[in-house]
């Protein structure tokens, strides 16, 4: 390989590939993705998900998807369910049928005979506080229970019946016997298995002692033969208890591997935390737009490409570092201005009347969907007498350079006419009501002689033949960067209380299929939106996915 290809690699790559030249496992190449199914997947499985299956991907492998549904108090097959769907939905698909560890309970069980057998596992029947007091400081060694002298006979009488329910939960463990003197604290004769009679989504009442994470996981992986167990930084100190479970009990020798975890500006990765905003109601619930979960991002309408790319270009790295959300937003953007439709919405609708314009005509206009596709083709716009435009498009008494709309001034309609404003009607509370204008004739986008240079565009839609939409502007969760950055501060302290505005009285243009759940649009001169799935026929819903630009930052300042 040459030097600048290994330069171009990341850390992953080199060590995979360095595999390969060496012949290890004969050249093979399997990871596999294995999250707990207690919650929803969210942006940092996204990175993990982008690694594992596209290390195989690169390297002629597959990948495993493995739910480590260890914990029956939990999980959920909703969860497995999601799970599913997110994966496939970023576009990936594993190897064969979803594989469970709760498929090796019985592979597991035997594997803690074993280490029994072997003098390196004894039930232990302390308390979890006494167990906790044991276990030292990093800086103090811990101490060995009264329960770690047990022969082995009597150890696997007892595990048998802890696997039989003779005992009540909590009241005896399965620990390793390591080392509690281990300046490593997972180490110091970790528990591996504990009771739990409670029934599980998959093996229901069939056990009620579970191993715990930490020692079926690299168990796991050994049984599947995984030849790169990739996971994030946080479990660089569970690796020698991982390769420990391995070597003692001389089974197929996974190797684990740590990256960086996803962390992005203004969003938090604990399921703990997501499940409060959830239960708490400060979100309506898992899929909400504004959480960084995968369904929310897909109900917000990010593409899953845009969050590949994310992924992608946010690099593989040994250290915890935090990107920013612009980057996030960037990809979406790219990705969304070659694939979106366009068209015009009007959020806040004032009426402008062109007086110049002959009652009970209109006239058919063509509009582009995409420019930046050329096979998306055009669609008809109405126009004519009456229109609505953005309240904040016109100014009554506006300032030099004000280039929207304003009396003795003249602006051009996108996709129509160039319009001089000449007046308007206020209501009582002296709020404009109507405004009136007259038109150019012979300034029709595409065939314009007029001679007129108007130096702004607004959009707008049919009086007569708009469609009523609601609009809900999602802005960022948090009102900084790193809502979970100080220990000593509640993360909801900074829940963005503006996070959600609905505007219910939109209107939309109505020469289009009816919109379908699912699609993405650019309103022009707004920012990229999506059809909700509370969307109807009567009256579609459009979820704000991403500006047209970042704006967020700077209303922060005010």
């Amino acid at each position: 390989m040459s030097e600048d290809k290994k330069e171009s690699l990341n850390f992953i790559e080199q060590i995979v590939e360095e595999d390969i030249k060496n012949g290890k496992h004969n050249g093979r190449v399997l990871t596999r993705f294995p999250p707990e199914p207690n919650g929803y997947l969210h942006i940092g499985h996204c990175k993990a998900i982008s690694i594992s299956f596209g290390i195989a991907q690169k390297y002629n492998g597959a990948t495993n998807l493995r739910f480590d549904d260890t914990n029956p108090t939990t999980e959920d097959t909703e969860y497995v369910e999601s799970i599913k769907k997110d994966i496939q939905w970023l576009g990936y698909q594993w190897q064969g049928e979803p594989l469970y560890a709760s498929d090796y309970f019985g592979k597991l069980y035997g594997f803690a005979v074993k280490l029994i057998e072997k003098g390196l596992a004894y039930v232990d029947d302390s308390t979890p506080e006494e167990i906790a007091a044991m276990k030292g400081t990093p800086s103090i060694p811990g101490t060995n229970s009264t329960y770690k002298s047990r022969s082995v006979a009597e150890n696997l009488q007892l595990f048998e019946d802890m696997k039989n329910g003779v005992y009540a939960d909590g009241s005896k463990v399965l620990r390793a016997n390591v080392d509690m003197t281990s300046p490593n604290m997972l180490m110091r004769d970790p528990i591996i298995y504990r009771i739990k009679k409670e029934s599980h989504h998959r093996t229901g009442d069939t056990w009620c002692i579970y191993p715990m994470y930490d020692f079926a996981h690299g168990q796991s992986d050994s049984i599947e033969e995984i030849t790169h167990s990739l996971c994030s930084l946080e479990f660089i100190h569970h690796r020698p208890l991982y390769e420990w479970f391995i070597d003692k009990l001389e089974i197929f020798p996974s190797k684990q591997y740590e990256f960086a975890r996803m962390n992005v500006e203004y969003m938090i990765t604990s399921k703990r935390k997501l499940l409060k905003l959830v239960q708490d109601k400060y979100v309506t619930g898992w899929d909400d737009p504004r959480m960084p979960t995968v369904s929310g991002m897909r109900r917000k309408g990010y593409p899953p490409m845009a969050i590949r790319n994310f992924c992608d270009k946010a690099g593989v790295a040994k250290r915890e570092n935090t990107i920013e959300i612009s980057l996030l937003e960037s990809c979406v953007r790219e990705e969304l201005n070659k694939t979106a439709l366009r068209t015009m919405v009007v959020l806040d609708p004032v009426k402008v009347v062109i007086t110049n314009y002959p009652e009970g005509q209109s006239e058919k206009l063509q509009a582009e969907n995409n420019p930046e596709d050329a096979t998306a083709g055009h669609r008809e716009i109405t126009f004519g007498r009456e229109i609505y435009i953005e309240r904040e498009d016109f100014m009554e008494n506006a300032p030099p350079k004000y280039f929207r709309m304003t009396p003795g001034s003249d602006v051009r309609l996108k996709h129509a006419y160039i319009l001089h404003c000449t007046g308007v009607d206020k209501d009582e509370n002296g709020e404009v009501s109507t405004i009136y204008a007259t038109y150019y004739s012979n300034s029709r986008s595409g065939e314009d002689v007029s001679g007129i240079k108007p130096k702004g565009t607004l959009h707008w839609v049919s009086a007569t033949e708009s469609k009523p939409c609601e609009v809900r502007m999602y802005d960022r969760l948090f009102t900084v960067a790193d809502p979970t950055g100080d220990d000593d501060v509640d993360f909801l302290t900074y829940y963005n209380q503006n996070s959600l505005t609905v505007i219910p009285t939109a209107l939309m243009e109505s020469n289009q299929d009816t919109p379908k759940v699912g699609i993405q649009y650019q309103f022009l001169r707004h920012g990229y939106f999506c059809v909700d799935v509370d969307s109807n026929e009567d009256k579609p819903i459009f979820n704000l996915t991403v500006g047209l630009k970042d704006s967020f930052a700077k209303e922060m300042k005010k």
